[in-house]
């Protein structure tokens, strides 16, 4: 395990090695932005890993999902994924929950029990609702907004929940937060993209087609790339990465205390 470990140690230390060994993550949605963030967190050596996601793998997840191969169809994406952080780090700690994150479920999960939450939710609702728990708990929150409709990741920014600007998620939840008068009790980094590339596939253009059954109208799927998700995740494991360094050098150099004077 010190030659898997190596190069990290390398470049961060030992100190922050042993951070990130004890460091407890919770990842909600294991898709195309969460599984790629899970994969990112067992390589760089976090020791305890929980993940949430109600879904199987399906064809349609190849194109983007790091567990999805056409062997996976079928399967639930956390057993998927547990799996493989176990062939990354055997002795990793993996929690794979196949269940959904949602107004009746919310209690199952004890948040204050780690140190990081990822958001990777796609549901509005439910992700709305993951962020007002997270912001109330000790745990810190970081999230993913849309990455569907992007192809280019040079665009992909990080910032402040209230600050992103051109993401349609972003200012949904918004106007829900706002609707609702309910708002996150603190500030959360978010990772975004302002590019909405069209869809350019058959139907692609079209906001909504009919049903098969009773004329119903259903949402069209939007287009995604691998490089785009892929990179959404990637940046929400750095953000937790960086967290963790930041603390471990704040407490190696603690700033200096300054003295007021009496009055």
């Amino acid at each position: 395990m010190s030659e898997y470990s190596s190069r990290t140690e390398l470049l961060l230390g030992r100190r922050v090695m042993e951070a990130l060994s004890e460091c407890r993550v919770i990842v909600f949605g294991v898709g195309g932005v969460g599984g790629w963030c899970v994969e990112a967190l067992a390589r760089t050596g976090v020791g305890h890993l929980t993940m949430v996601d109600p879904d199987c793998v399906s064809a349609s997840n190849i194109n983007r999902q790091v567990m999805a191969t056409l062997p996976t169809v079928g399967q639930p994406k956390v057993e998927v994924m547990s799996r493989r952080v176990h062939d990354i780090n055997p002795a990793a700690e993996v929690d794979a929950r196949v269940a959904k994150f949602s107004a009746p479920t919310a209690d199952d999960f004890d948040l204050d029990a780690y140190d990081y939450v990822i958001d990777a939710i796609d549901s509005l609702s439910d992700k709305a609702l993951l962020i007002r728990r997270a912001c109330l708990s000790r745990a810190k929150l970081f999230s993913s907004m849309g990455a569907a409709r992007k192809t280019d990741p040079r665009r992909i920014e990080v910032a402040e929940f209230w600050k992103v600007k051109g993401c349609p998620l972003a200012a949904a939840l918004r106007r829900m937060f706002k609707r609702q008068g309910l708002y996150p009790a603190r500030r959360f980094s978010c990772v975004f993209s302002a590019e909405l590339h069209d869809n350019l596939g058959a139907d692609g253009n079209d906001e909504y087609r009919a049903a098969a059954s009773g004329g119903r109208h259903e949402r069209l799927p939007n287009g995604t790339l691998v490089q785009a998700t892929a990179t959404f995740g990637l940046i929400l494991s750095s953000l937790v990465v960086g967290d963790v360094e930041r603390r471990c050098r704040e407490q190696e150099h603690p700033a200096p205390q300054t003295s007021t004077p009496d009055a």
